[in-house]
């Protein structure tokens, strides 16, 4: 089956960003610092600590990122959310507490007209989550 992973790039932050998804979320989180990697020798010394690559894995949950930031440099905009479709009412509740901590909740956690609980959240390193949760059966 195809399917659309999530690629967020960080400036120098991913490692921190990673970890805190991990926190938040639970899986399994691999790193790999460009220091790590057959292309090291040909990258300046400064950045072999940044992360290459990275993927968060938990089931058909993949999350992944890197400190690769493209020459035109990084811009913040509100084009991309990640979208979590929970299992249960408690994993939405908690995912939402999570993620939101240090940042901005933007559409509070609630029953909405199409019979989810949904929520949306600006996280602490600028990106927008939303929390679905379909088996929501109150008004």
């Amino acid at each position: 089956m195809t399917m659309i992973h999530t690629y967020l790039t960080f400036n120098g932050n991913c490692r921190e960003a990673m970890t805190f998804y991990k926190e938040c979320l639970g899986g399994e989180l691999m790193l790999q610092t460009i220091g790590e990697s057959p292309v090291s020798a040909e990258i300046p010394a400064f950045m072999k600590p940044f992360i290459l690559h990275s993927s968060l894995t938990k089931g058909s949950l993949v999350l992944t990122a890197s400190d690769m930031v493209p020459e035109a440099g990084l811009t913040a905009g509100n084009t991309v959310s990640l979208l979590l479709n929970c299992n249960s009412e408690d994993e939405a509740r908690t995912f939402y507490a999570r993620l939101s901590a240090d940042g901005i909740p933007t559409h509070p956690l609630e029953s909405t007209f199409w019979g989810a609980l949904f929520g949306g959240l600006t996280d602490k390193f600028g990106l927008h989550w939303l929390i679905n949760f379909e088996g929501n059966s109150r008004q």
